[in-house]
């Protein structure tokens, strides 16, 4: 397993954003959904390494990140999209690319290639001499994919990967979505909940902090016959779950 969490919590002052939260995954896509407030971010940046846990234990790529050297090894093996992804207005995509490629550890000799894949498998090859600054936020978002990546990682997560795009481009993303979970361990946390019927083989669904469901959007399909009209299954089983969390 290249994600394992055993009774992970996080807190931020007096509030429980992760809490006791028990999670394994391989190779494959799985989608993290759940309302703001839920605990995916959190959950998402405990397993990027940005912040610890208050409590229990988390293992990354057979590693624990709460050692300085197996961090280490973790994040050269890893690539993450925040929600809000930082940059320098004067790179252009290309130099925002290499910047991410080189904090990763990429081998020197590797990275003018690495960079132009990467770019490539985004749809921004036309756009990679373009300022950061003159890209609309769609194809800001789609930079920001590239530079998760562009190690060729083993451990992928994305947070709200798709705000932004278009609908021609969310479809491409799912198809890219797939792709790389034949090869790497990806979580994605969205909203979105056709993302996840579309790409994902495997959901979960956080309320308040801890997990209301894990299955495969079949079983969360199910979850919902019977529940409401009008709505994709998919997303009826997404509300009868979050309803019965709330009861």
């Amino acid at each position: 397993m290249n994600v394992e969490i055993n009774d992970l919590t996080r807190r931020f002052g007096r509030t429980r954003a992760v809490d006791g939260v028990d999670l394994r995954t391989g190779p494959g896509v799985l989608g993290l959904l759940g309302p703001n407030g839920a605990g995916k971010t959190s959950l998402l940046r405990m397993i990027a390494t940005v912040i610890p846990p208050s409590s229990g234990t988390l293992r990354l790529l057979e590693r624990d990140p709460g050692a300085a050297g197996p961090r280490r090894e973790i994040r050269r093996r890893l690539g993450y999209l925040p929600q809000d992804l930082g940059y320098y207005p004067g790179f252009t995509v290309v130099d925002f690319v290499e910047y991410f490629a080189l904090l990763k550890e990429v081998p020197p000799a590797r990275v003018p290639a690495a960079v132009a894949a990467a770019v490539e498998r985004v749809g921004l090859g036309d756009k990679a001499k373009s300022k950061l600054r003159t890209l609309s936020g769609g194809m800001l978002r789609r930079a920001g994919i590239a530079q998760a990546i562009v190690n060729d990682p083993e451990l992928l997560l994305f947070d709200e990967p798709t705000a932004g795009l278009d609908p021609e481009q969310r479809v491409e993303f799912r198809t890219l979505l797939r792709d790389l979970g034949t090869r790497a361990t990806v979580v994605v946390s969205t909203h979105l909940v056709e993302d996840v019927g579309a790409a994902c083989g495997e959901v979960v669904l956080m309320h308040q902090g801890r997990i209301a469901f894990q299955g495969t959007p079949e079983q969360l399909t199910a979850r919902g016959e019977g529940h409401g009209t009008g709505d994709a299954p998919l997303e009826r089983g997404y509300s009868a779950v979050l309803a019965e969390a709330r009861s």
